[in-house]
């Protein structure tokens, strides 16, 4: 048996389809019920001023919780293994609410280089605004870490694998450098999702997600969660999650709840996949170089196998010829879709120097490895022998 597998948690599938959920009491419903209300009725004008006391539990109004954006943060919660979470209008609205509820004007955050370019362009323009300094580090680095940190650090944020260029940073070392100098883990899993990675299990001490991916499955729903403590999330909650009201609505965490009760067999599937796709670009004599965690090739593969229980269904390439050679391969593909985002059931092929990396600074895209000719593909669900025959086609048009 592979480490992977003796990592893998044996009831997690069946965690996916029932956890956070059971049937209605009210009518039998199997399907958690849709509560599309922007409000909830009070019987008495004094049961009314007990809930918002917090002298008795109940809703209120959605922008403050939800029934079925309730089953969403709890099926989150424990699938990722922490005690509360939290559904967001989006991933960047997880991600700042996250971090703005940790830092206070003079605080610093470092952050693991590269990272999404919409999470840089808000630690550098929203946070540095208001006093927040920011710095990326190679977080696959542990003395660059140690080098990096300030007396003044109060957050450290990064994604494994990074996106684009899936760089991994071993997180429970990651974890200890913070606990030891009381520094605050936030980990971005969006590309992994919990079936595949366990960051707080690791010493994270909060987790984020682009829900809008693995999590929906199918690229119909624009969200977030955030997962850890129940003291944090309470925190979050009432007050950069309250206060500036980037919430979920109750049908997109209906959709998401759908969604997570195939998780197990989509990842499955999707590293499935990849794992064919990144052995057929390595091989190909159009191909300069691949980035794919299942790789031998791949620098970091023992950290993969021992932290993760797959390796996801993104893969990073340089084609020979550069950045035109990889404009002409989008453009001339037929099954992949040429977009961003990532995650979905259809195959999208994106290039991150001018997409979705294009706000970050050009010598910082540089340094971390984001080169103008690196294509990103976020391998679907088709049959990979389908993939396969495109990507081949498009390469040699």
């Amino acid at each position: 048996m592979s480490t992977m597998q003796k990592n893998r948690s044996s009831d997690i599938a069946t965690r996916c389809v029932h956890a956070g959920q059971r049937p209605d009491p009210l009518t039998g419903s199997l399907t958690t019920p849709l509560y599309q209300t922007s409000t909830f009725v009070f019987d008495t004008a004094e049961q009314g001023a007990a809930r918002f006391a917090g002298l008795e539990p109940g809703y209120i109004y959605t922008r403050l919780g939800n029934p079925t954006t309730a089953a969403l943060e709890a099926k989150m919660a424990d699938l990722e293994g922490g005690e509360a979470a939290l559904a967001f209008g989006s991933g960047m609205a997880a991600i700042s609410a996250v971090i703005m509820a940790m830092v206070k004007q003079g605080d610093h955050v470092l952050y693991g280089a590269p990272i999404y370019g919409c999470t840089w362009a808000f630690l550098h323009e929203q946070m540095g605004a208001f006093g927040v300094g920011a710095a990326g580090v190679d977080m696959s680095d542990l003395d660059a870490i140690e080098a990096a940190s300030q007396p003044n650090t109060k957050v450290m944020l990064l994604e494994t694998p990074a996106n684009p260029t899936l760089k991994m940073a071993d997180l429970r070392a990651v974890a200890e450098i913070c606990h030891r100098h009381a520094v605050k883990l936030v980990v971005d899993n969006t590309f992994m999702s919990p079936y595949l990675q366990q960051p707080l299990a690791l010493g994270a001490d909060v987790v984020v997600h682009s829900a809008t991916k693995y999590i929906s499955g199918h690229g119909d729903v624009i969200a977030g969660i955030a997962v850890g403590s129940k003291e944090f999330m309470d925190a979050v909650h009432m007050t950069t999650m309250k206060n500036i009201g980037g919430i979920l609505g109750p049908f997109e965490a209906w959709l998401l709840l759908r969604g997570l009760k195939t998780l197990h067999v989509r990842m499955d599937r999707h590293c499935e996949n990849a794992m064919k796709v990144a052995r057929f670009l390595e091989q190909h004599p159009l191909v300069e170089r691949v980035w794919y965690p299942g790789l031998v090739s791949f620098e970091q593969h023992d950290l993969a196998c021992r932290q993760m229980s797959g390796f996801g269904g993104i893969i990073a390439f340089e084609v020979k010829g550069g950045v035109d050679a990889g404009r002409k391969l989008m453009n001339s593909v037929q099954l992949c879709h040429v977009a961003v985002s990532l995650g979905d059931a259809d195959s999208l092929i994106q290039h991150p120097a001018s997409m979705t990396h294009s706000v970050v600074a050009p010598e910082d895209r540089l340094k971390s490895g984001i080169t103008d000719g690196l294509v990103r593909l976020s391998v679907g669900l088709e049959a990979a022998e389908d993939i396969i025959a495109d990507l081949d086609q498009g390469l040699r048009a």
